[in-house]
């Protein structure tokens, strides 16, 4: 995340490293709860069970994953400061929530 919080580099790429750190989080949220997934789009649709995340949040992060889709299999990504600074927030939502998973049992 620190990284991706670094204005220095492409927005791009700050973009491609905060959601790739939140999918890592929400996939492993999801397998601390039992389940697994192929699905890239599933694991933020289910935050609100696996951590508790409120919509509005894991809306952020399907919005980001529908940019990622774009810029993936378009070759087109259209992204702004203020994207990039809510999926930031969003992302460091996740790992606070994954971390405190740590200490509960499943």
């Amino acid at each position: 995340m620190i990284d991706a919080r670094n204005e220095t580099l492409a927005i791009e790429s700050r973009f491609d490293l905060a959601y790739n750190a939140a999918h890592a989080l929400s996939l492993a949220a999801l397998r601390w709860h039992g389940y697994r997934s192929e699905n890239r789009y599933l694991v933020f649709q289910v935050l609100e069970h696996t951590l508790g995340i409120a919509p509005e949040v894991w809306r952020v992060l399907a919005a980001c994953h529908d940019r990622r889709n774009l810029a993936e299999y378009e070759g087109h990504l259209e992204v702004d400061n203020q994207l990039i600074t809510d999926l930031i927030k969003a992302t460091l939502q996740l790992l606070e929530k994954v971390s405190a998973l740590s200490t509960i049992q499943p």
